[in-house]
């Protein structure tokens, strides 16, 4: 059981740290939020992409996800969105509350999450599996997301110029796609280039916590309560108890099974509010899903990957 929970521990305690730190900085007046988002969409516009590019471009073949997860994460979230969008207007009146939700409840933040958890539950080499998943599910998710948020602002109409622009200008697509071509033709970078690549892309995950910490406001909890708690039981633990099951009776071993728990497990994706804010979504709501889910998801999380190790599912 010690072992168990050490290694649900060392999972886990880093992210709280980092949100600390951000927290912490704040709150100390070291800093402030106007410069934290900025600093937030440097991040995402540069870092990611490199820390995309590399995850691909430094796959080793016998590391590269199997069909058998690809096909599950992929079919899987795409059936969950259509039956949320079947089901959700039935039950939520207002359009822009409508695609908020839907949106909160299949989009994690698996590429915040998924590779520092991947990496200190089973180490660097198997990062680069967790890699190319992300370059399918943040494919996935940002097209899902558009148009879930399209079709429920006000008017309801899909802008096809809008989505195929969004899709095409996402920074994290765009350092998925170069990486992909460098790794499909074994195009090598000279070592003066692969180290500050390399660089950059390790400031990424670190960066986007602290940022997610400093963005951390437990003034906002009482809004929307129970509409939050709803959603963030579906997200954090019902998806989850469903998928991780499954994957395992279909197969699903090791690496590959903890990669159905960070798409299904994680917390709202934190890319979600800026989103939801421009294509006219409930931007506080969105907001919302994204701090309480962050806070929540450390003690889900916790829990799943100690079960996990405990029933050795981990190996």
């Amino acid at each position: 059981m010690w072992e168990s929970f050490m290694v649900a521990f060392n999972a886990v305690a880093p992210f709280l740290i980092l949100l600390g730190i951000g927290f912490a900085a704040v709150r100390m007046k070291l800093t402030d939020r106007p410069f934290m988002d900025r600093l937030n969409a440097l991040n995402y516009k540069i870092f990611f992409p490199f820390l995309m590019f590399n995850n691909v471009y430094s796959a080793k073949p016998e590391n590269m996800p199997s069909v058998k997860l690809m096909l599950t994460g992929a079919l899987s979230v795409t059936l969950l969105v259509a039956l949320l969008v079947l089901i959700v207007p039935r039950i939520v009146k207002e359009n822009p509350r409508r695609g908020v939700i839907i949106q909160g409840i299949f989009r994690s933040n698996f590429i915040i999450y998924g590779i520092p958890l991947t990496t200190y539950v089973f180490g660097t080499e198997k990062s680069s599996v967790c890699g190319m998943m992300i370059m399918i599910m943040v494919s996935l998710f940002n097209v899902a997301a558009v148009i879930v948020l399209e079709m429920f602002r006000e008017g309801g109409k899909i802008r096809p110029k809008a989505l195929l622009l969004g899709i095409v200008k996402n920074p994290l697509l765009q350092g998925c796609v170069v990486g992909l071509l460098f790794y499909a033709f074994q195009i090598r970078l000279p070592s003066f280039i692969a180290t500050p690549v390399s660089s950059l892309a390790s400031l990424a995950t670190t960066l986007a916590l602290v940022v997610l910490g400093a963005n951390l406001k437990f003034d906002e909890l009482r809004r929307n309560a129970r509409t939050v708690s709803i959603v963030l039981v579906i997200r954090l633990i019902l998806l989850p108890l469903v998928m991780v099951p499954f994957a395992y009776l279909i197969g699903l071993r090791g690496v590959e099974l903890f990669l159905i728990l960070m798409i299904f497990g994680t917390p709202v994706a934190t890319s979600s509010y800026p989103m939801a804010q421009n294509l006219g979504g409930d931007g506080p709501l969105a907001g919302q899903l994204v701090f309480v889910s962050t806070v929540a998801s450390l003690g889900t999380i916790f829990l799943f990957i100690f079960t996990m190790s405990r029933l050795g599912l981990l190996v």
